[in-house]
């Protein structure tokens, strides 16, 4: 039946025996249909949307998941329903995200020009040995990015000698024994911690920008880049730390790397000892934190291998007299660490939320289960708040169903 016909039979139902209350509640379920086939029928529209408008606000407490299941007393009349906005994606503006010079308004200058560190005025040009160099009018300039708060540059201006024959230029950058302190000064590891500090490198140039020291996301990477050899000792050994741990958890989330989407096919090579599909495409960034002696570490590897096969390669550096950690993750089988061993702890709140997702289907099961897991979450928020010690807390979930008072500990406090 198309729309027209439903009408029409809705018409003809709001003469009979329905009544004009049955009658508003059908047309309001026709209205809603007609609009969700609009809405399908939208490239933008996703799943998600939809999903916010068929349900009520999302929650994975218990007692309202069992209300939205008809189980309990209904929320209360009036709620706001979920509320969401799209950003409508804007084009990005053409450039380099290179600036000159005088897009630094806010830099201090140095009017003292550096002279050039072996040539002068009227000195015979290197290059042809025939022409002699001149001072130019406009001189060559050198930016310096210091890190304060939050970053503030200095200009150089640098004295720049052209050859009256060659016309070879001399001085543009900062070559020669006279510019040795300008190159040291070019920028520190000040500079380094500064953009670091301010995460995205996304954010800092709008805030720079108003500042008078644009500072593009390209030119934040090169100066992170630069510095990146020198922390490596520190990296390599962060890494072997962490593949002592007792307890780690490991993740995968999508990344989009443009340098590795625009490469090959044959870069996405892995070992194939590692995974069974050794050619890929996609790309991932691997989150691993490691749990030692009640310190954190946190690790994240981004390419196209899955969250087990770094956690293999973490994992290969334990020392060997070292008993298999316990691994915390959800039960996907690329997070395991193939071929090593792990204790296995699957992820409880995943399984949990299975039972959340399709509790209207299946109330009263689903109503056992999340009941029972609410104990177990009690029992755990009683432990940390004894601090009991991992050995007296597995005792302590074990004695579930027994009285509180029953645990040696709880009694004496």
């Amino acid at each position: 039946m198309n729309f027209e016909e439903l009408e029409a039979l809705l018409g003809r139902a709001r003469q009979g025996p329905l009544g004009e209350e049955d009658y508003q509640e059908l047309e309001a379920a026709i209205q809603t249909l007609s609009y969700l086939i609009e809405l399908i029928g939208e490239k933008e529209t996703t799943i998600s949307r939809l999903r916010a408008l068929l349900v009520k606000p999302s929650t994975e407490k218990t007692r309202k998941v069992l209300e939205q299941a008809g189980l309990a007393s209904p929320p209360p009349s009036g709620s706001p329903p979920p509320s969401g906005s799209e950003n409508d994606s804007e084009k990005k503006k053409p450039g380099h995200g290179r600036n000159g010079a005088e897009a630094y308004r806010g830099a201090r200058r140095i009017k003292i020009k550096v002279p050039h560190g072996s040539l002068k005025p009227g000195d015979h040009c290197p290059k042809c040995q025939k022409g002699k160099v001149y001072a130019r009018k406009e001189p060559g300039v050198r930016i310096r990015v210091v890190g304060q708060a939050p970053l503030a540059a200095t200009v150089y201006e640098l004295e720049s000698l052209r050859c009256n024959l060659c016309r070879h230029l001399r001085g543009r950058g900062t070559g020669g024994r006279g510019r040795e302190e300008v190159r040291r000064e070019r920028g520190g590891d000040d500079r380094v911690a500064e953009v670091r500090e301010r995460h995205s490198l996304y954010r800092l140039p709008g805030l720079e920008g108003n500042l008078g020291i644009p500072l593009p996301p390209a030119t934040q990477w090169e100066i992170v880049a630069e510095t990146a050899k020198l922390i490596r000792p520190a990296y390599e050994e962060l890494i072997r730390q962490a593949a002592q741990g007792e307890v780690l958890y490991n993740d995968d989330t999508a990344m989009k790397i443009l340098a590795l989407a625009r490469a090959s096919p044959r870069t996405f090579e892995v070992d194939e000892e590692a995974s069974d599909s050794p050619l890929r495409t996609g790309q991932f960034t691997s989150g691993i934190v490691s749990t030692r002696q009640g310190q954190r570490m946190a690790l994240f590897f981004t390419g196209p291998k899955h969250a087990g096969e770094n956690l293999a390669q973490v994992l290969a550096r334990r020392a060997a007299g070292l008993q298999g950690p316990i691994q915390m993750c959800d039960a996907l089988s690329r997070n395991l660490p193939k071929p090593l061993e792990t204790i296995v702890g699957n992820c409880l709140a995943h399984a949990r939320r299975h039972f959340v997702e399709v509790v209207a289907n299946f109330p009263e099961p689903c109503r056992h289960v999340l009941e029972s897991l609410g104990e177990v979450y009690g029992y755990d928020a009683q432990a940390e708040a004894l601090g009991l010690p991992p050995e007296e807390r597995l005792r302590f979930h074990q004695l579930t169903g027994h009285p509180f008072e029953s645990h040696p500990k709880a009694a004496a406090e």
